[in-house]
């Protein structure tokens, strides 16, 4: 479902936009609106959400979750990308550090991240 809502609110941002490469029409919208669908995810509180649909967005331009470690029009994604990788490195070593929930990682596996860490020189 989760994966559903984002590529809902992406495909609705995208058409607000003019692109309408994307299958949102005005009928869904309506339809969406009308059972109260919150278009926006407003808590300041959790800029993990925020990163995450993002790279939803991204793997949804793209078709991959690969993301570079370098990415001038959005490095601070980039940033959250190569720490979501050291991240899994720590949670899969049973470290608490790693302030990655079950939750997150299910999330970021349902759009196939990528989770090894490569170096500079294989972005290239």
């Amino acid at each position: 479902l989760g994966k559903w809502v984002s590529a809902q609110r992406v495909s609705y941002k995208k058409f607000q936009n003019g692109d309408l490469s994307f299958k949102m029409t005005e009928k869904r919208i309506q339809l969406l609106n009308k059972v109260g669908f919150e278009w926006e995810i407003i808590d300041h509180r959790d800029p993990w959400n925020q990163r995450y649909e993002e790279l939803v967005s991204y793997v949804q331009e793209f078709g991959h979750a690969h993301f570079p470690r370098t990415f001038p029009t959005n490095q601070p994604l980039a940033d959250w990308t190569n720490k979501q990788q050291r991240n899994f490195r720590k949670y899969q070593n049973g470290d608490s550090s790693s302030g990655m929930t079950e939750n997150q990682f299910q999330l970021l596996s349902e759009i196939a991240f990528e989770w090894a860490i490569k170096s500079s020189t294989e972005d290239q």
